[in-house]
C-alpha cells in the first residue's frame, strides 16, 4: 500500500471512568473513512500509547484492521526505548494486522547515529513489518539527522519517514531521499502545506482526527500543486493548527473530539484541557461541521 496524502495519527477514546470507548473508537474509524483519509496511526504518541496495556493495544489495533477491510494502510506504533522491545511489540503489531509500524526514535535513551543506525535494521529485519522512521525530537530528546536517514533508507523494509521538523532546510534534506520506495511524511500540520507543495508524499495529522476531510482537501490540493487554493485552505485550518498545539497532545485535539461526541478524557499524566482554553476550544468545535462540508466541494 503507498504512503501518501492524508493519514490520521488517530486519538484513543475513553469513557469518562478511563475505560476503552470502543463506539466511540468506531465513529472515529468511520469519521476517518468518510472524510476520505489515505492512512490511520493506532497508538502513537496522540493515541496515548504510553498508557494503554496490550490487550488494549491489541484491541485497538484488531478494531481498526477489521473497520478499515483493506481499503487504507493501518499503521501501528511500535516504537519503544529498547529495541527487543520494539521487535517484540512490532511482531505484536504483525500479528494483529497492521500493514506497517511507525517507529519513533527510542525515547529517553538518546542513542548516537550508529546506535539508531543498528536500531532501525534490526527491527527492519526481526519485526516482520516495513518499517516507517518517525522523527520527533521534541518528544523524544533524539534528533535523527538526514545523514542517518539516508543510511537507514538503503534497508529495503524500511520504507519511509514521518519527520516532525518542520523546517525548509530539513524537508530539503530528506526530499533528496524520496523514490518510489522511500516515502517523506510530514509530521507537523502547521507546515504540511508547504511541504507536501515542495514534494513531500503527505502528512500524519492530529488535526484530521476532528476534521478528516478538511485537512484531506488541503493535502489533495497541495498533493496538485494547486498552490494558491492549497494556501487558502491551510489559512482556513491555521487555528485548528494552532489549537492543537496549545496544550501537549492529544490534550487539545481530544477536547475538539468530545466537543463533537467521541470520547470523554485522558489518562494520566496527561488532563484535561485547561479553562483557559475552553472558549476557544468551543468557538473551533462549531466551524467544524461546515468546513468538513466546504471540503467535499
Amino acid at each position: 500500500m503507498s504512503l501518501s496524502g492524508l493519514i490520521t495519527a488517530l486519538a484513543t477514546p475513553f469513557q469518562a471512568n478511563g475505560a476503552l470507548d470502543p463506539d466511540g473508537w468506531q465513529r472515529l474509524l468511520h469519521l476517518q473513512l468518510e472524510g476520505g483519509v489515505h492512512g490511520v496511526v493506532v497508538a502513537g504518541s496522540t493515541g496515548e500509547a504510553a498508557a494503554l496495556s496490550d490487550d488494549e493495544y491489541d484491541q485497538l489495533l484488531r478494531s481498526a484492521v477489521k473497520t478499515v477491510a483493506g481499503r487504507i494502510p493501518v499503521l501501528a506504533g511500535t516504537g519503544l526505548s529498547g529495541t527487543a522491545k520494539t521487535i517484540e511489540q512490532t511482531r505484536r503489531a504483525a500479528a494483529n494486522g497492521a500493514t506497517h509500524a511507525l517507529v519513533v526514535t527510542p525515547p529517553y535513551v538518546r542513542p548516537t547515529p550508529a546506535g539508531l543506525i543498528a536500531h532501525y535494521r534490526a527491527v527492519a529485519d526481526q519485526g516482520g513489518l516495513p518499517v516507517i522512521l518517525y522523527n520527533v525530537p521534541g518528544r523524544t530528546g533524539c534528533d535523527m539527522l538526514p545523514e542517518t536517514v539516508a543510511e537507514l533508507a538503503r534497508h529495503p523494509n524500511i520504507v519511509g519517514i514521518k519527520e516532525a521538523v518542520g523546517d525548509v532546510g530539513r524537508v530539503n534534506a530528506l526530499l533528496a531521499l524520496r523514490s518510489p520506495d522511500f516515502a517523506i511524511l510530514s509530521g507537523d500540520d502547521g507546515t504540511a502545506a508547504r511541504s507536501i507543495l515542495s514534494g513531500v508524499d503527505g502528512l500524519i495529522s492530529v488535526g484530521s482526527n476532528a476534521l478528516p476531510g478538511a485537512y484531506r482537501r488541503m493535502c489533495d490540493l497541495a498533493a496538485a500543486g494547486e498552490r494558491e487554493a492549497t494556501e487558502a485552505w491551510d489559512a482556513r485550518l491555521e487555528p485548528f493548527h494552532e489549537f492543537c498545539g496549545v496544550e501537549s497532545n492529544p490534550i487539545p485535539v481530544k477536547d475538539l473530539l468530545r466537543r463533537i461526541g467521541i470520547g470523554d478524557g485522558l489518562r494520566l499524566p496527561l488532563l484535561p484541557l485547561s479553562a483557559a482554553h475552553h472558549a476557544a476550544a468551543e468557538h473551533l468545535a462549531t466551524d467544524i461541521g461546515a468546513l468538513e462540508a466546504l471540503s467535499n466541494h
